[in-house]
């Protein structure tokens, strides 16, 4: 069974920084597409960034300029730097995969594959 874990959560003052890493576990093939995505309670799970085995990313417009996605692919491990923290960045914060076809999208319908979350934490 394909496993996805997450760490970095942390609590962080508004203007830190934080990065959190994601690894692949459990899955076959080279190629694949990994995404970030955050939910605050009672609002929808909201796409954050996405990058495939190629190296390709996508950002959503809140994120960008502040927010960067990366992989290692031998350690299929992707890892999202996030920057200028602000409180609305506060979030659970998960990780998704798809693959071998997949489509480098922040959509979550294109993934399967979903880790447990972390936890940002932002305070003005």
């Amino acid at each position: 069974q394909v496993q996805l874990a997450e760490s970095g959560g942390a609590s962080v003052q508004s203007g830190g920084s934080l990065r959190l890493s994601c690894t692949l576990s459990r899955y076959t093939y080279e190629t694949y597409c990994m995404g970030w995505f955050r939910q605050v309670p009672g609002k929808e799970r909201e796409g954050v960034a996405a990058i495939n085995s190629d190296g390709m990313p996508v950002y959503a417009d809140s994120v960008k300029g502040r927010f960067s996605i990366s992989l290692e692919n031998a350690e299929k491990t992707v890892y999202l730097q996030m920057n200028g923290l602000k409180p609305e960045d506060t979030a659970m914060y998960y990780c998704a995969a798809e693959g071998p076809i997949c489509v480098v999208t922040i959509w979550e319908d294109h993934y399967n594959f979903w880790g447990q979350g972390t936890q940002v934490t932002v305070s003005s």
